[in-house]
């Protein structure tokens, strides 16, 4: 038995290797030098192949090859005869010859027309003699074989010839070839199915999820309406006309209708689509409240309220974020029309931004930014003012609340009304921006009034006068103003009240109404003041007579032991002392900021008709005003 060759015991891999384990080309190895140093053929670049064939043309061919028009002569004369030298003509230039050496499209017919015939007949020739020899080798047998026949004899014979063997290395290589290429088809084959299967099982995953969201949707409370049917569906008659498909409405109930159309959102159907909601008219516009005021030192403050973006975490935060940009929206809008009839202050609008100047030294922005850019930014000015200006923002939302509510019970009560098409319809009075210019008003208002307080105050403690102040701008608790702003009370006004007590014995109480009522209620009468200087002279007066007052009441304790009378001229504005031998009197008086003055002059034996300078009090003696008195007396009376 013949022993098996060893191309057969090889296992031969399915196709060429081409590339390392780790991926690199293998290079092809040309030859190896005596030094070990292997050469391999080097990785031709096709286009610098190709221009090395372009300009190998144009070299051995010459420049004008593909300028050339003349055609080779047909049959015999292809190679085209040696050039004759030109004629010469009478001026003495050469004569060009016209004989081109490419051959014409004419030309090309005309040899295709000789050549086709004689290509066919031979055709002929050979298919006959090819049947022939078909003929004699199927009528004789290979064990007899048949002499080669002579050019006398009349028969032909044939011989037997055997196909040689193949190449065993040739055979296996076209083997790799033939079962790569059926692992190839079989592979691509294989990796159709499962793509379709992947795509069968993502689709399906889709209709579950899409429908699970649609149940978190509705379990949270958004409403969920028909979506409109598709252009392309029949809208004859008793065609179905049921909609098969849902839509996600977050806008207020009694929105306008545009507003309402623009808070639509719907699920997305399709796998490639990044988001789980897909709002169609979505701007991504927030509300920013701006808020810039001066205060009394001069020094300019400003901020803005904190706009909130909601995150794409889940469904309920999506709709959230949409339907907070859909009511800022809305309240924009409002404030654009109520802006134009503001009877308290002046107001500049413009397409994304209103500015009010509500007072000289108050001035209130509203803007529609870009929520995304407001991400990167987080400086919102000072705290209080920042505050504020959230406070304005959750207002302005419950004051379209109510005007929705007011327009709501206004539709119902009236039977055959409808919904309001549009914002742009005439209102009475500004339902949102007035009542806060309103309370921006009112709170400069008592910050003035309190600044006034305050620098009096510090005057009578500096004076060593006992006084306490309590401030309540705000008189009404949290639900009263709730009502009031919302309008479901009828006056819809903030008021509070400041009570001043001087020496735990005379009490001055203001009472302020917004935007900018001030009433002083007194022992005697009750007075309204309307400006910050009238409010200044009151202080002055109702403290001078205060102050009078007790330095009488000091004096006459002193003095009584050497029966001194003591007594308050209104008239002079002075406390005057007599005793025997001595009349005295004090005056009170203000400086800058309220500060207290004082000055005492006497009359004593052998100047009864003139009356002397004692002493001055100022407001920068560390001395109070009363011990002053006293120290004043002492030497009065030491010297008289």
């Amino acid at each position: 038995m013949s022993a098996e060759p060893d191309w057969k015991k090889t296992k031969l891999s399915l196709e060429r290797p081409h590339k390392d384990d780790s991926g690199a080309r293998i290079p092809v190895l040309l030859d190896i030098t005596p030094e070990g140093e292997q050469i391999v053929e080097p990785i031709e670049n096709p286009t610098t192949l190709l221009g090395e064939n372009l300009r190998r043309i144009f070299v051995e061919r010459g420049v004008d090859f593909f300028e050339r028009q003349d055609q080779l002569p047909i049959g015999d004369e292809l190679v085209p005869p040696p050039r004759e030298s030109s004629p010469v003509s009478e001026d003495g230039e050469h004569t060009t010859d016209n004989t081109r050496l490419t051959m014409s499209p004419e030309q090309l017919l005309k040899m295709r027309m000789v050549i086709t015939p004689q290509l066919f007949i031979a055709l002929g020739e050979m298919t006959q003699a090819r049947d022939l020899l078909s003929f004699l080798l199927s009528s004789t047998t290979p064990n007899q074989p048949s002499p080669v026949p002579s050019l006398s004899s009349t028969s032909l014979t044939a011989s037997m010839v055997s196909k040689p063997q193949a190449i065993s290395s040739v055979d296996a290589f076209n083997a790799q070839l033939t079962i790569g290429g059926k692992d190839e088809a079989l592979r691509k084959a294989a990796d159709v199915f499962k793509q379709a299967a992947s795509k069968l099982e993502r689709t399906c995953l889709h209709n579950e999820k899409y429908w699970v969201d649609a149940l978190k949707i509705r379990k949270a409370n958004w409403s969920l309406v028909p979506a409109p049917l598709p252009v392309w569906a029949p809208s004859g008659k008793g065609a179905d006309r049921t909609s098969k498909d849902f839509l996600i409405s977050f806008g207020l109930e009694e929105s306008p209708k545009h507003f309402r159309r623009k808070a639509v959102a719907h699920l997305s159907t399709h796998e490639t689509e990044m988001n789980t909601l897909i709002f169609s008219h979505r701007q991504s516009a927030r509300l920013r409240i701006s808020l810039a005021i001066m205060d009394s030192t001069g020094v300019a403050h400003s901020a803005h309220n904190t706009v909130e973006v909601a995150e794409k975490l889940s469904l309920e935060t999506s709709l959230t974020g949409a339907q907070r940009e859909v009511v800022d929206e809305e309240m924009f809008s409002v404030l654009i029309r109520e802006a134009s009839s503001l009877p308290t202050s002046s107001a500049r609008v413009a397409e994304r931004i209103i500015i009010i100047d509500v007072d000289h030294d108050t001035e209130l922005r509203f803007e529609m930014v870009d929520a995304n850019a407001n991400l990167r930014d987080t400086s919102c000015g000072p705290q209080t003012l920042s505050a504020t200006c959230d406070l304005i923002h959750a207002t302005l939302q419950a004051l379209l609340l109510a005007m929705h509510a007011g327009d709501k019970s206004k539709r119902v009560s009236a039977p055959g009304s409808e919904r309001p098409s549009t914002v742009a319809n005439p209102q009475s009075s500004s339902e949102l921006l007035q009542p806060v210019i309103d309370l921006l008003q009112y709170q400069q208002f008592c910050v003035r009034i309190k600044t006034e307080l305050d620098k009096m105050v510090s005057a009578l403690t500096r004076a060593g006068v006992p006084c306490t102040l309590r401030f309540h701008p705000v008189g009404e608790i949290g639900q009263s103003l709730q009502r009031r702003l919302t309008g479901e009370d009828v006056l819809k006004k903030v008021g509070g009240e400041a009570l001043l007590r001087i020496d735990e014995r005379q009490t001055l109480r203001l009472t302020f109404l917004s935007p900018s009522s001030l009433i002083a209620h007194l022992p005697q009468a009750t007075l309204p003041i309307t400006s910050v200087p009238q409010l200044s002279q009151l202080l002055s007066d109702e403290v001078e007579k205060c102050l009078l007052t007790k330095l009488c009441e000091c004096g006459s304790q002193y003095s009584e032991r050497f029966g001194g009378t003591w007594f308050v001229d209104m008239v002079s504005g002075k406390t005057i002392g007599r005793w025997e031998g001595c009349i005295v009197n004090f005056s009170v008086s203000f400086a800058d900021n309220f500060a207290i003055c004082s000055s005492a002059h006497r009359i004593g034996r052998g100047n009864e008709n003139q009356m002397s300078h004692v002493d001055t009090y100022s407001p920068h003696q560390p001395t109070p005003l009363i011990s002053w008195q006293l120290g004043i007396l002492e030497k009065i009376v030491a010297v008289s």
